[in-house]
């Protein structure tokens, strides 16, 4: 990376040279640079909306095709973050990953993935087709928190399902945890399989040496990275990464314009264009402060009587082989307390908001916009909140994480298949055909094609208990799931010989 080049931001300094010129506009959006809708520019401003222009006018460059100013705003940021390719997206990471799974894999083929992959994932499994060999995360039982998953899990997955396409790695988790990533990879790419990465929450990890590895310094072939949730885009904005000699760039740029919007934001390409330089010229000293904080934050509440925070005491450990410094898991349990009702607690009763919240933590997210005063005030706010509520080891909450289902048909087959509505309640040894999952942190209890186990209707109903919001069935309220209606689906696709290994993997 040369520094040099990382001071220029061409996308962006398009776009301002384009409000410059005072063009007239004839083109979309129709807010005609926000003189169509008075009372939004008046909160957000006159620029925002000025350069919320189209793909294709001349000299700002289209996302599906990008031969300008977004292509070298690309090239820049595939250099910052150590790649060979960049992508931009502006549907998310979400979008990334399901762009990863469709380069890599067809209708039948196997991925080698986590059980606590994003839902993201599971959309990918059933655009793409493929069939999901999960592996069970290592289970902190005093956390109640899936973490990671270790290489020689990986090595015997690779072994049993010698016909998988790739290897799907989070790095990290929700909660900071990594894996052994760089091992992961030189496993996976001894039986020349491809490793992609889900990097939503470790987008800052390539600008420090005291955070993991980076997917691209581990080696991986893909990863996709939530710029806007931890190094300064706007939300929705991210990036996908390529550096391989197993995965053809061009296929995965062809997978992206599948779903990809022809009529991307320009505001939050730019955006991107802005937080690589930043990065780029002063991650390190941003990411400094940034980590000095929240150890501060750490030490200071594991220092409050009821109140345990986990760190670097994780790392080294079969879960967990780094731990990103910038997260606070704060768990509550010895309070009396669940997550949620700390996080409602936090909201209403101090105005801090939490990243997430459990059955027995609140995740803070610690970032480059924190300061002294955020920090401070949420450290005083749980010290308050653990006087105030010091009843010891008082656990009210006992259900434990349900096993990995049992899949009896892929993903899209499920998601395709007629369906009938039952209550969830009633629905025990029933295929589901939707996912049901506790968000955020987005992972799904099950998912398409998975036969409904006892467990998992207990453990939703201790989740909806505490306050938990599920989603992700049709029903807002999860009350009702829509299954195969004809259960034995499965039986009848193995008997006919049209779903090989139809049965869901663990290790």
């Amino acid at each position: 990376m040369k520094i040099e080049e990382q001071q220029e931001t061409p996308l962006f300094a398009a776009l301002k040279k384009y409000v410059e010129d005072g063009i007239i506009s004839f083109h979309v959006p129709g807010h005609k640079g926000g003189r169509g809708i008075p009372e939004f520019r008046e909160f957000v401003g006159n620029n925002i909306l000025a350069i919320d222009v189209t793909a294709g006018i001349l000299d700002l460059d289209t996302i599906c095709n990008p031969l300008g100013v977004i292509r070298q705003a690309e090239e820049l940021a595939a250099r910052a973050f150590g790649a060979d390719h960049a992508h931009f997206l502006v549907n998310g990471t979400t979008s990334g990953i399901q762009a990863m799974i469709l380069a890599v894999a067809g209708p039948g083929d196997e991925i080698i993935l986590p059980r606590n992959a994003h839902r993201s994932a599971v959309g990918g499994l059933i655009l793409s087709g493929a069939r999901p060999v999960y592996i069970k995360p290592v289970i902190d039982d005093y956390m109640g928190i899936a973490m990671g998953i270790t290489p020689e899990s990986v090595r015997k997955a690779l072994v049993e399902h010698p016909n998988a396409r790739a290897v799907f790695v989070i790095n990290p988790t929700y909660y900071g945890v990594a894996s052994n990533l760089k091992e992961i990879v030189e496993i996976a790419h001894s039986f020349g399989k491809p490793v992609i990465v889900d990097e939503a929450h470790g987008a800052h990890f390539g600008f420090h040496p005291d955070l993991p590895l980076s997917a691209m310094e581990a080696g991986a072939d893909m990863s996709a990275a939530s710029v806007h949730k931890l190094i300064g885009s706007m939300t929705q904005s991210s990036i996908l990464l390529v550096k391989s000699d197993l995965v053809d760039d061009r296929r995965v740029k062809a997978a992206m314009n599948l779903t990809q919007t022809t009529s991307p934001s320009y505001p939050l390409m730019a955006s991107l264009d802005v937080a690589r330089k930043q990065m780029a010229l002063h991650g390190r000293e941003m990411l400094d402060k940034t980590i000095e904080l929240c150890e501060r934050a750490r030490r200071e509440l594991n220092g409050i009587d009821g109140i345990y925070v986990m760190g670097g005491d994780k790392e080294g450990t079969d879960g967990c082989f780094r731990y990103d410094h910038t997260k606070l898991a704060i768990n509550v349990r010895e309070l009396g307390l669940s997550g949620f009702e700390t996080e409602k607690i936090l909201k209403y009763g101090y105005h801090i908001q939490v990243e997430l919240s459990d059955l027995y933590n609140v995740l803070a997210v610690g970032a480059i916009g924190d300061n002294e005063d955020s920090i401070n005030a949420l450290v005083s706010a749980v010290r308050e909140i653990a006087q105030n509520y010091s009843r010891k080891n008082v656990i009210k909450i006992t259900a434990d994480l349900p096993e990995s289902q049992r899949l009896v048909v892929s993903p899209r087959f499920a998601f395709y298949s007629e369906k009938r509505e039952l209550k969830l309640e009633d629905a025990e040894g029933e295929i589901s055909a939707e996912m049901l999952m506790a968000y955020p942190p987005g992972i799904p209890i099950i998912c398409p094609g998975e036969r409904i186990t006892k467990e998992v209707i207990d453990y939703a109903r201790a989740l909806k208990s505490e306050g938990c919001h599920l989603q992700g069935t049709e029903d807002p309220e999860a009350e009702v799931i829509k299954v195969l209606a004809d259960r034995t689906a499965g039986e009848y696709l193995r008997a006919s010989g049209m779903v090989p290994g139809t049965h869901l993997f663990t290790y």
